[in-house]
């Protein structure tokens, strides 16, 4: 496994790769902290490229005045030594001089899909996800970059880009990996306190049991579904909801309350963003059609 550090070098890298016939490129773009999640995504990329690129960038430019931007958790030895154990052929690790040798004048902006869940509380954020995912896309040239359904939004507003600006990289978005007792991984869960990591089991559990009152038809409208999610999240006294949303997936057009989850074939994705203290997390399912018409 090769470190590099620099843009130069790592396209001599790729360029070099790409001549010897190495076979496709797949890239992983990560802020490090690595966990399972990470791991996940980087084994979907071996069984689909030759060369397998995971980038390790703290991006400044996404993180909004007062956010974690200089505490997010990093860990360079313990992120390497997952990348190789996990048969990682390239770990692009630039510093922010390297990514941004001057104030950027150019940013790649998604609009609509980028005002509402995580884009109305974090002003500018996607503006910064989808400006520093453009440079890796045209640094590394991958075949397929490979991002976590975690992230829901974020992957919905890269496939945007991507399809608009007509770039050559097929999205692969992978599923959510858990702990055993449901909470989704993040990198942003070192932050909680033992009392808040019991309580925000919360959010899996609340989506957890909402799909099973869809499937038991105890809740059969977007508008019952909003409550439901709200009032579960509720019971954790130490939960402050952002939002628990129901939209269309991957358009992300809110539904409206009155729709029910059984009558059409749209996939739904329900969206939920809680604080915990000091620490934001996100979660979702996604409830996809069945043959038919109803959702599971």
């Amino acid at each position: 496994m090769k470190v590099i550090r620099t843009i130069a070098e790592l396209r001599s890298e790729l360029k070099d790769r790409r001549e010897s016939g190495s076979g496709p490129v797949g890239l992983v773009p990560t802020m490090g902290y690595l966990h399972e999640g990470h791991a996940s995504l980087m084994r979907k990329a071996r069984e689909m490229a030759g060369t397998v690129v995971v980038s390790i960038f703290v991006n400044p430019i996404q993180f909004g005045p007062g956010e974690d931007y200089e505490t997010y958790p990093r860990d360079e030895a313990r992120d390497l030594a997952l990348a190789e154990s996990e048969g990682v052929n390239v770990v692009f690790i630039p510093t922010v001089q390297e990514m941004y040798p001057q104030p950027t004048k150019t940013k790649i902006a998604v609009s609509e899909i980028t005002s509402l869940l995580c884009g109305a509380s974090r002003p500018g954020h996607f503006d910064g996800v989808t400006t520093v995912v453009n440079k890796l896309f045209n640094i590394v040239k991958p075949d397929y970059a490979f991002f976590g359904m975690k992230d829901a939004q974020q992957v919905a507003v890269i496939e945007q880009m991507v399809q608009d600006l007509n770039m050559d990289v097929t999205i692969v978005p992978c599923p959510i990996i858990r702990e055993a007792d449901g909470l989704a991984l993040s990198s942003r869960n070192v932050y909680l306190q033992p009392e808040e990591r019991k309580e925000a089991l919360v959010l899996s559990g609340s989506l957890r049991t909402a799909q099973e009152a869809i499937r038991q038809g105890q809740a059969t409208t977007a508008g019952e579904i909003r409550a439901f999610l709200r009032d579960y999240i509720s019971r954790s006294p130490l939960a402050d909801i952002d939002y628990a949303e129901l939209l269309t997936f991957p358009e992300l057009v809110p539904v409206e309350d009155s729709y029910r989850i059984a009558d059409e074939g749209r996939t739904i994705i329900m969206a939920l963003a809680v604080r915990f203290g000091r620490t934001r997390l996100i979660d979702n399912a996604l409830l996809q059609p069945k043959v038919g018409g109803s959702h599971v």
